[in-house]
This record gives structure tokens, sequence and C-alpha cells, in this order.
């Protein structure tokens, strides 16, 4: 790498794409996805179907984030470093916000919703299905694929590839990916290597290389081709959801939004600084992991309930849980991340465990 480059200050632009990310997401379940899947009619605005249905791609761009920001969050730590930073950043507020719509349901959920002790502790372990409950929240489906990232980065970083060998890390991730995907798609090896969502993760573990300075034919070509890859992969999952929500879904659309969502988020990684106040910004990058968390069947069991405009609930309602996204992120997520850092930090340290490498790790190959 050359010698300028260096570990800068937070990529302010990133805070606000998560949380355009998440509204995103929150349009597509609120104008498109509950009207199909649940058969509710107060639990959406089927009006907004045709442009709310695009909504879903507003997941991808969080995994193309969270390459990014993974990359960013490896660099200077050990296996055990990194697993702790996100085990601290993602399960206590995981955790919380489950409760909170397990309590939701159980009280107001009726006639439509129900949960049971036996879902709520399933939930705990985060991939529920696995123990045989459903998701507590449909959309915890993506966290499953999010765990799944960092197991892989922990290991690769164990032994001692990751990032140094990233250029051979993600060609073999591909491959896998189209291995799998034209010969025997089998479901094992879709949720192993994530070869439903690889590209994405690529792009944005490329974008970071491109970040820290790195330049070349093969970086070139390796964004090039995580970029097909992501695109074929979206347009692959408007073909899968199709026929569950009976929506229809342009290839076209699916293709262009992907691009310029990767585009935008390249852009967002060379932008220095916001012209919003600081606080504001962290707050709204802060609050979107509760927001994601709460606002799909918290809001659902709200809608059941409603009796006035449905224009106005949704309005009501969106605002409701960012307003709640921020009281867990500022007064539950921040304190429980400190505690279980430090916690398990400790612990580590009792073990004998580095928590960053003894010497410095190299940051790409080709550069």
């Amino acid at each position: 790498m050359p010698p300028e480059a260096h570990r800068t200050s937070r990529v302010e632009a990133l805070d606000l794409l998560r949380l355009a990310a998440v509204f995103g997401v929150l349009l597509y379940h609120f104008g498109f996805w509950g009207p199909a899947s649940h058969g509710v009619p107060q639990v959406a605005l089927p009006w907004l179907a045709p442009v709310a249905k695009y909504g879903y791609l507003g997941v991808p761009a969080f995994f193309v984030i969270s390459g990014f920001v993974i990359a960013y969050s490896a660099e200077g730590r050990t296996a055990t470093g990194f697993a702790i930073a996100r085990f601290s950043r993602i399960y206590p507020t995981f955790v919380f916000c489950m409760t909170l719509t397990f309590i939701a349901i159980a009280f107001l959920g009726a006639p439509h919703f129900d949960t049971s002790l036996k879902q709520w502790l399933a939930n705990l372990f985060i991939a529920a299905p696995a123990l045989g409950q459903p998701y507590m929240d449909t959309s915890y489906w993506s966290l499953v694929i999010e765990v799944m990232f960092y197991a892989w980065i922990a290991l690769l970083i164990a032994a001692g590839l990751f990032p140094r060998r990233i250029d051979a890390i993600i060609l073999g991730g591909l491959g896998i990916t189209f291995a799998n995907k034209l010969s025997v798609n089998s479901p094992l090896v879709e949720k192993l290597f994530l070869t439903d969502d690889s590209g994405f993760f690529a792009v944005g573990l490329l974008i970071y290389q491109f970040y820290r300075g790195r330049r070349g034919r093969m970086l070139y070509g390796l964004l090039a081709l995580s970029i097909g890859t992501a695109v074929f992969q979206s347009i692959q999952k408007a073909v899968k959801l199709a026929p569950h929500t009976g929506g229809v879904f342009e290839a076209w659309t699916v293709a262009a939004i992907c691009l310029i969502s990767i585009a935008v988020i390249f852009v967002a990684t060379r932008i220095r600084h916001v012209p919003l106040p600081p606080a504001f910004v962290l707050a709204a990058g802060g609050l979107t992991y509760p927001l994601y968390l709460l606002h799909m069947q918290f809001g659902y069991v709200l809608f059941t309930h409603a009796s006035a405009n449905p224009v106005a609930m949704v309005i009501a309602i969106a605002i409701g849980m960012t307003l709640l996204a921020w009281i867990v992120w500022r007064y539950v997520e921040r304190p429980a991340q400190r505690w279980a850092r430090d916690f398990l930090s400790g612990r580590a340290s009792r073990f004998g465990w580095p928590l960053k490498p003894s010497a410095p790790v190299g940051s790409g190959e080709g550069a």
C-alpha cells in the first residue's frame, strides 16, 4: 500500500446511506411485502407497490456497506479482537429489539400474529429456523447472512489470509458462487458460502481497497467481476421473490438500482466530511440497526390495531419507530456494546488471546 494510506476517521456519508437504505426496506415492508405475504390489509399501502416493491434492494446495499465496514473493522485486529467487536456490536441490540417485538406480539398481536416463549428462546440463537422455530421478525434472515460473513472473515483472519490474500479470497468466493449457481444449486452451499449475496460483500471489500489507496488492473478487474456478480444476484433475488409476493420485477430496473446504489456507496467513501452536525450524522448511522430490527413485525402489529387513515398511520409508525430506534441506540445499544466489549476483552486477556496482532499485517495483493 502507498505510504499515505492509513486509517482515517469515520466515513460519515455511509451513516446517511445506511439510513436511506433502511427507509427503502421500510417502504418495501409497509408498501408491498405486507399484503403480499400476510394477507392483512391494514399492514401496508398496496397502491405504493409499483415503487415500494424495489425497496428490498436496500438490503443488498447494506451488504455492500458491510463489506467496506468489516474490512475497516478487521484492520489491526486478531480473529479474537474482530469477533469480540462484531459480537458486541450486534448481539446485545438484537436481543433487546427481538424481545421488544416479542412483547408487542404477545400482548397486541392477536388475532393476526402470535408467538411463544419457545420461539423467543430459539431466536436468541438468531438463526431460529435451525432450531425449528420461525424468526420473531422475518427480516432477521439478513442478519444471519451478516453473521455468516463475519464468521468467514474471523476464520480467514485466524488463518492469516485476510486481508493479505484478499484477491484470492474474492476470486474463490465468486468461483464457488457461479459453480453452485450453474450446477447443483445446493441450498447448503448457498447458506455456507453466501452464494446469493457474495457479490455485494466482495464489492464492499474492494471499495475499501480503493479507499485505502490501492490501484491497478487487478483491482479494477475484480471490482468489475464483483459488480457483475452483484447485479446477477440482485436479479435472481427478484426472480425468487416474485412467486412469493405476486409481484413482477423489471430486470433492467433491478439492475439499474443495484448499479446506482454501488456507485453512490463508492462516491460516499470519497467524501471526507458531510456538512451536517456530527452528532446528527452519528445518530443517523447509529439508529439504523435498531430501526431495521424493530420496524417490520412491530409495525405490522401496530397496523392491525389502527383505525386512522393508512397514510397517517404509515407516517406515524415510521416516526415512532425511528424515535424508538434512537432511544435504543442512545440508551441501550451504546452502553451494552461497551460493557460486552470490555467484559469479553477482559476474558480474552485472561486466556492469553491477543486482540491485536503482534506484527503489522499487510492490506492487500497486487497494489
